[in-house]
Parts: C-alpha cells; sequence; structure tokens
C-alpha cells in the first residue's frame, strides 16, 4: 500500500485491552458529553457571529452544518462501535489508511481540540468579568488582568487573561481526578443549560414581540458569500460547525463506555438531534424578536465578524441594541424584551455552562494524545495510567498547561474558523475510513452499520470539503501549515519509535 504500516483491527484492539482506560460510561452520560459540548459555544457565543454573517439565514447555516454533522455521525456511529478504543479519527485512519496518514488526522486533531478549548475559556473569562464580577458583585477587574496583549478585539493594555488560566487549570485538574466525576459534574452543567435555552424559547417564540417580518430578508448577504469571505449562509455554517464537536468527542470515549456497541452509536446521533433542533429554534426566537440582520460594508458585504470596521458601526447609536453588536446576545434578546431578570439569570447559566464545553474539548485532546503515545508516535511516558485515578493524568497536565496559556496570551477572535479546519480534515478522513473498511473487512462485527454507505459516506466527504471553502482564507491556510510542522515532527521522531515500524504489534490470542 501507498502509504504503508496500516495496523490490522486485531492489533488496535488487543493494545487498548492490554493498557486500557476504565470502563464508566454509559449512553445516557454520553449523549449528556455530546449535548455539553454542543450546546454552549455555538448559542451562547457564536451567535451573534453568525447573524452578521448571514442575517436569518443563521436558521438556515444551523441546519446546514447540523445535516452535515448528522451524516459524519453516521459514519462514526458505524466505525466507533466497530472499533470502541480511543483515538477517534485518527484510529479510524491508522486501521485503514496508514500511519502517515493517521498521523496527519491525529495532528490536526490537536490543533482542533487545543484551539476551541483556548476560545472557550476565554469567552468564559467575557462572562466572568462583565456579567458576574461587573453587573453582580461591581468589582471591575483591570484591562491588564482581564485581556490578552494579543486578543483580537480585546481590551486596551492587556497583559494576560487570568480568568482564562484559572479555569483553564480548574478543568485539568477535573479531569485528572476521574473520568466518572467529570461526567456527573457535565450532567449538571447540561441540566442548567438546556433549561436556560428552554426558558429562553419559551419566552421569545410566543412573544408578543415576535414578528415574521424580522426574517425579511431571510438572506441578505446570499447563500454563498463568495470564496474566502466567510460570509452568507454557507460562511455562517462553516463557522458555526465548531459547535458541533461535541459528537467527535462522543466517539473518542468509547474506550470508556460500557457496552460500546450499543451505547456510541445512541450518544453521537441522539445528542447531535437533539442540539440541531434546539439550535434553529432558539436562532428563531433571538431574530423573531429583536431582528438579526447584518451590518453591511460600502461593498454590500456584511463586515467581518469581530473586525474593527464592525466595532466602530457597534458603537453608533441606531446599532446600540443589535444582536450582531451583543457580546451576550441570548441574555441581550431577553433584557430587550423586557425579562430582564430572566436575562441576567442566562447570562449566569452561560457562564456556568461553558466550563462543560472546555471540558469535553480537554478530554478529547487528553485521549488523542494518549493513544498516540501508547502507538509510540509520542513519547510513550506520555500514556502512564494513573494508578489511583485510572485517568492519563500526565498528558492531561501538558495538556492543561497548553490551554491556559494560549488562552492566556494568544489572539483568539478568529480561533473557531482556525479549529473548523482540523474538524473537517478529520470528519472526511472518517467517512473514507469507514467505506474502506467495508471493504476489507466486511465480515468484522457491526452492531451498527451506516445505512445507505454508498451515499451517505460521499456526501460526508463532499460535505466537509464543501465547508472548508467557505471558511475564511486565513483560516484554509492554518490547516496546510500547521501540518507541515507535524510531518516534520513525524519523520524526524514519529516513525523511528513507532511501534508499528519497530515490529511491536499486539493481537488477540486464538483460542
Amino acid at each position: 500500500m501507498i502509504f504503508g504500516r496500516v495496523k490490522p483491527l486485531d492489533a488496535i484492539i488487543a493494545t487498548a485491552e492490554k493498557k486500557s482506560l476504565h470502563r464508566t460510561l454509559g449512553w445516557f452520560q454520553l449523549t449528556l458529553f455530546g449535548i455539553g459540548c454542543v450546546i454552549g459555544t455555538g448559542i451562547f457565543v457564536l451567535t451573534a457571529a453568525g447573524a452578521q454573517k448571514a442575517g436569518p439565514g443563521l436558521m438556515l447555516a444551523f441546519a446546514i452544518a447540523g445535516a452535515i454533522c448528522i451524516v459524519a455521525a453516521l459514519c462514526y456511529a458505524e466505525i466507533a462501535a466497530m472499533i470502541p478504543v480511543a483515538g477517534s479519527a485518527y484510529t479510524y485512519t491508522y486501521s485503514t489508511m496508514g500511519e502517515l496518514l493517521a498521523w496527519t488526522v491525529g495532528w490536526a486533531l490537536i490543533l482542533e481540540y487545543a484551539v476551541a478549548a483556548s476560545a472557550v475559556a476565554v469567552g468564559w473569562s467575557g462572562y466572568f468579568t462583565g456579567t458576574i464580577l461587573n453587573q453582580f458583585l461591581g468589582v471591575h477587574l483591570p484591562s491588564w488582568l482581564s485581556a490578552a496583549p494579543l486578543a483580537l478585539g480585546g481590551a486596551p493594555g492587556g497583559f494576560i487573561n487570568l480568568p482564562a488560566i484559572v479555569i483553564a487549570l480548574l478543568i485539568t485538574w477535573l479531569l485528572m481526578i476521574g473520568t466518572t466525576e467529570s461526567a456527573r459534574v457535565n450532567a449538571v452543567l447540561v441540566a442548567i443549560k438546556v433549561t436556560a435555552l428552554t426558558a429562553f424559547v419559551a419566552l421569545t417564540l410566543p412573544s408578543d414581540y415576535f414578528s415574521t417580518d424580522r426574517f425579511n430578508p431571510f438572506l441578505p448577504a446570499g447563500v454563498f458569500g463568495g470564496f474566502g469571505t466567510g460570509v452568507g449562509a454557507v460562511g455562517a455554517a462553516a463557522t458555526i460547525f465548531f459547535a458541533y464537536v461535541g459528537f467527535d468527542a462522543v466517539s473518542t470515549a468509547a474506550e470508556e463506555t460500557k457496552d460500546p456497541q450499543r451505547n456510541v452509536p445512541i450518544g453521537l446521533i441522539g445528542s447531535l438531534l437533539f442540539c440541531t433542533v434546539f439550535y434553529i429554534l432558539v436562532a428563531a426566537g433571538a431574530i423573531g424578536t429583536i431582528g438579526g440582520q447584518p451590518i453591511m460594508g460600502p461593498n454590500g458585504i456584511p463586515f467581518p465578524a469581530g473586525s474593527e470596521e464592525l466595532a466602530r458601526e457597534c458603537a453608533l447609536p441606531q446599532y446600540k441594541d443589535a444582536l450582531v453588536c451583543s457580546g451576550e446576545a441570548l441574555a441581550h434578546v431577553l433584557r430587550t424584551i423586557g425579562w430582564s431578570g430572566v436575562g441576567n439569570l442566562l447570562g449566569i447559566a452561560a457562564f456556568v455552562a461553558l466550563p462543560s464545553v472546555i471540558l469535553i474539548l480537554m478530554f478529547g485532546q487528553t485521549r488523542i494524545f494518549f493513544v498516540m503515545s501508547r502507538d509510540g508516535l509520542l513519547p510513550e511516558r506520555l500514556s502512564t495510567v494513573h494508578p489511583k485515578w485510572k485517568t492519563p493524568h500526565i498528558v492531561t497536565a501538558m495538556t492543561g498547561v497548553g490551554v491556559a496559556f494560549a488562552a492566556a496570551f494568544l489572539p483568539v477572535g478568529q480561533l473557531a474558523d482556525i479549529a473548523n479546519a482540523g474538524t473537517l480534515y478529520a470528519f472526511a478522513m472518517v467517512a473514507v475510513a469507514v467505506m474502506i473498511l467495508r471493504r476489507t473487512a466486511p465480515n468484522q462485527p457491526r452492531s451498527f452499520r451506516t445505512p445507505a454507505l454508498w451515499l451517505v459516506g460521499p456526501l460526508t466527504i463532499v460535505g466537509c470539503v464543501f465547508l472548508f471553502f467557505n471558511l475564511p482564507s486565513a483560516a484554509m491556510l492554518v490547516l496546510p501549515v500547521w501540518g507541515a510542522v507535524g510531518l516534520v515532527i513525524y519523520f524526524g521522531y514519529s516513525r523511528g519509535h513507532s511501534h508499528l515500524g519497530r515490529g511491536i504489534v499486539e493481537v488477540h490470542e486464538t483460542h
């Protein structure tokens, strides 16, 4: 095979059983894990940015992103149940297309999870300093302690984002002490988020303020905004895709799941369907009550979300109440229609809930590191499992420090798009892997078979490529640059230390 070093399925499963993680999670916890990551970032952080890109077409953007994720989830469900080990798209690629491509996928997932976790940590910091400290406690944290020096759109004079560091390190500690403990805390946070958003839908959709006139024009920037612009309904979908990474994190937990052949597919597809419907309802409530038209530039194209030009427009009196100018969009909607108390509570819910998103993202990243280390592609000490906590504590600590550092000092304004580049690549590779396994391992037990794979598989690949080329051009460039760095590491270290390359391959004993 041109790429070589394909790891046999039996070897992957045997390796996992020899040096395994503790199985503690059921289908309900997995579904909550998926909901915990999906509901949070997209609704609480990206609603305003999505409306600026697509206007009322934000609802269509959620549907587009959700539809692509659902076909991808069907592919994930078959292969995650078939290969119930940690590693997600990386492991699946290793078993079908070989070590080199598997390394590129794992390297892309590291980018995805690290960037996303750092971005959400900074988003949480904004809610903490603005809603909790300023509004409720009357405490004003100086800008040099609450904003990064390079933060896009951040406060001038920033030096370090201290709240973002604190939340990243707290989540790291929680992940180190145990998966079950993490899942229990996440279940509480998911309940808070779902309750808050259900209240939002109940107060906006039947509201006297709701008017269908606000959905006209429905697509002010069109369906396609143009190559590299990142606007229009599809451009907004490419950004909003960031919020759907939760179902990918579910598959990374396959090795810690009881009865994975049954529970992983339920967790994947159930969380996606729930969240997609919820997203569309919330977007309809926000736009129908206060409107969601983007602020257009002189060329008839919306100003880029998070740009200086948009910030200047939002400072004008006529835009002070605009949805696209709000830093806490849903709370702002409720305050505008006379539900200030509930709006403040929703802001608190966002502050409480965003840590669950960071938790899931960091959980996913540590498991990718863990399985790459277990294969010898990264130093093996990283895959050490703590004797008491039963978690990969070394790599968890390293990940937490990296996320905290990035959140403290690096620009995060456009990182959702950057994270998406790695995500879309990994998802497309999973679809390829499922189709290859249908031919190379047709008799391998499959508790879940993707329906109409001949259609669903290609649709997933086309959908991911389609969204990738509707990202802003700068975000599209990040993936090949990051990939080039990864290839240097692979040929400099990983290829020579690979267990498979050195002939260390464990297989099941025959009885």
